[in-house]
């Protein structure tokens, strides 16, 4: 695949906000540009991993303000879909792991469960779309339950 030659567009800063503010504007278009790189495949080095974790540290109140924002808010299907996927890769990892927990397990081993688990996708995919129906009676009782915010 042939890179396009940069134009005077992709230097411009677009306003998505559409509020007229600069600086939101900047931030709006940054935000894009990071949300848009492409999801590494392979696992994190010891000093990526790191890196990750100062950089989560800085974000963690605004990864706050934002669950508790989509908390109050009903999951579209594809939230619950990413739900029944993360509940069958738990199922499966339980079983791999005899019901230890994840945190009990060493590194190296959960790394070596991880490379397990991605030959696993298909089996996974599937006990997520048998999943589906359970999690969203979850989500009807949990948005039930709370009267529009749980805490």
């Amino acid at each position: 695949m042939e890179k396009k030659p940069l134009r005077f567009k992709d230097f411009d800063t677009v306003d998505y906000t559409g509020t007229g503010d600069e600086e939101l504007a900047s931030k709006a278009s940054r935000r894009k540009k990071i949300d848009n790189e492409e999801v590494q495949d392979e696992a994190l080095s010891m000093q990526q991993r790191l890196a990750r974790g100062r950089q989560m540290k800085k974000l963690k109140s605004k990864i706050a303000l934002g669950r508790k924002r989509a908390m109050r808010k009903t999951a579209n299907l594809d939230t619950l879909k990413k739900r029944a996927k993360k509940a069958a890769r738990n199922a499966v990892l339980k079983k791999m792991t005899k019901g230890m927990d994840k945190k009990d397990i060493s590194l190296a081993r959960r790394m070596d469960l991880e490379k397990r688990l991605e030959k696993k996708k298909g089996l996974i995919d599937k006990l997520a779309r048998k999943l589906l129906p359970q999690v969203r009676r979850n989500e009807k009782e949990r948005k039930s339950q709370s009267g529009g915010a749980k805490k």
